[in-house]
């Protein structure tokens, strides 16, 4: 099993990751199949508009998530990855008055987004809870084109063909590919790393390796931990009210302020460094509501904990190193891709404890290894934080990624540290492995009633204050 870094770690604009850069991912995938002369429907004419519509959790809770501007987004071509995220108010009032999307390569299209882009409760689709389906039309309004996405979690996306394996998927390809060290759990993963002698990082970046140069592999973790620094960073400088109708201020920056004003001051509780790790996390997680750029680690719905956890080793841990940062970004990978290949990332699929958890255990695993530990108990951190997330289940309040999502993050990135540091004080040894914790999860989701699954329908979602 094999899934690059770069598909754990993809930069892209807030709020989510499965229901905002997953659904514009599709809308570009579409304009692809359309640009390269994919066979048409019978009888069609000339291509003249494109229409979508939103199903499942993509409709429950599309609206907080930004769904439909995604889709709009990426229909006009734009991507995740390099979306100004201080453009998208203005492009999407243009298109509100033109009605017409111009993307590169194709004729103007119509779209009106008052009636093109539907969200449809009532239609669930059958291959996963987030799917979308993207249609064109000809001049006369005869179906051109039609295609079914799903967006399966972490910004991944698949076809109902690939989904259903009709057809081959990029990523699935991957893991089919030959690769030095290609486990599939974690006892492979430590069987490897023992035959070997090699580190749960090294056989990483030796996967990596395989399609990349050393050169290429430097230069890209380096983009990806710089996005993660400056997403914190940003976080702290900003302030104001969060967009959605909730009225939820950003905390991180006042929090931020008075942590450096206790500095030096000799006042501070031994407890304030859990300050330290949730302001961080808050940061990011206040920047992703806010629709800016984060990097999914797995989600954007979790994307604080790791980024958190990596700020923390570096500015407050004893002998951090570049080097620590490089291993410790490896590692959390190596095991965000056991989590996805054999379980979930997905909140709609799985809840949070498929986002916040695999975050956590990620960041566990990371920080470990960043600090030392041996293979054994790095997967024991990495089990530690995931068990204890087991069966949290994600109910955002009306669909924002805000409440509790922004708190969430920063419990998360505690819970990694003490995970990483009760693993540093044993042997590598424990009684639940992690690939069965991972199927707990699994399990744990299945089992798991869908209103506490990403739709807002159950759990705090429905227990609000009275305003």
């Amino acid at each position: 099993m094999f899934l690059s870094i770069f598909d754990i770690f993809k930069v892209g604009i807030g709020p989510s990751s499965s229901h905002t850069m997953g659904p514009m991912t599709a809308a570009g995938r579409f304009l692809d199949d359309l640009r390269g002369g994919r066979e048409k429907e019978p009888g069609a004419g000339e291509l003249a508009g494109v229409s979508a519509s939103l199903h499942g959790s993509l409709a429950f809770t599309g609206k907080g998530h930004a769904t439909d501007r995604a889709v709009m987004l990426g229909l006009m071509g734009y991507l995740p990855a390099t979306m100004d995220p201080d453009a998208v108010d203005e492009l999407i009032d243009t298109l509100a008055v033109e009605k017409v999307v111009r993307p590169v390569g194709l004729p103007a299209l119509s779209l009106n987004p008052a009636k093109d882009v539907v969200f449809d409760y009532d239609v669930i689709l059958p291959g996963h809870a987030n799917g979308m389906i993207l249609k064109a039309w000809d001049t006369t309004g005869n179906l051109y084109m039609q295609e079914t996405y799903y967006s399966v979690g972490g910004g991944f996306v698949m076809t109902e063909a690939e989904l259903a394996g009709e057809e081959p998927d990029l990523h699935v390809q991957k893991e089919q590919a030959g690769f030095p060290y290609p486990f599939g759990s974690a006892a492979e993963m430590l069987a490897m790393g023992k035959a070997h002698g090699k580190t749960i990082a090294q056989m990483k970046e030796a996967n990596e390796l395989a399609n990349l140069s050393r050169a290429e592999l430097d230069r890209n973790l380096t983009v990806i931990r710089d996005a993660m620094f400056d997403c914190v960073d940003r976080g702290l400088r900003m302030d104001g009210i969060l967009p959605g109708g909730l009225n939820v201020k950003r905390r991180a920056k006042r929090i931020h302020d008075q942590l450096l004003a206790e500095q030096g001051m000799n006042r501070s509780q031994p407890h304030t460094i859990n300050d330290w790790m949730s302001v961080y996390a808050m940061a990011v997680n206040e920047e992703n509501a806010a629709g800016g750029k984060v990097v999914t680690s797995p989600t954007n719905g979790a994307a604080g904990v790791l980024p958190s956890v990596l700020r923390y080793y570096r500015e407050h841990c004893i002998g951090a190193t570049e080097e620590g940062q490089r291993k410790f970004l490896l590692t959390a990978a190596a095991i965000g891709g056991l989590i996805k290949h054999n379980a979930s990332i997905s909140g709609a699929e799985v809840g949070c404890q498929g986002e916040v958890g695999s975050a956590s255990s990620m960041a566990a695993a990371g920080l470990c290894a960043a600090l030392g530990g041996s293979n054994e108990q790095v997967e024991n951190a990495a089990e530690i934080a995931l068990e204890h997330h087991l069966g949290m289940t994600c109910d955002p309040v009306a669909g924002l990624v805000q409440v509790p999502c922004i708190e969430r993050n920063g419990l998360g990135a505690i819970k990694a540290v003490s995970a990483a540091s009760l693993a540093l004080r044993g042997d590598g040894t424990h009684f639940m492995p992690l690939d069965n914790c991972i199927e707990a999860m699994r399990q744990t989701g299945i089992d798991m009633s869908s209103k506490y699954k990403e739709t807002s329908q159950g759990g705090l979602a429905v227990n609000i204050p009275e305003c």
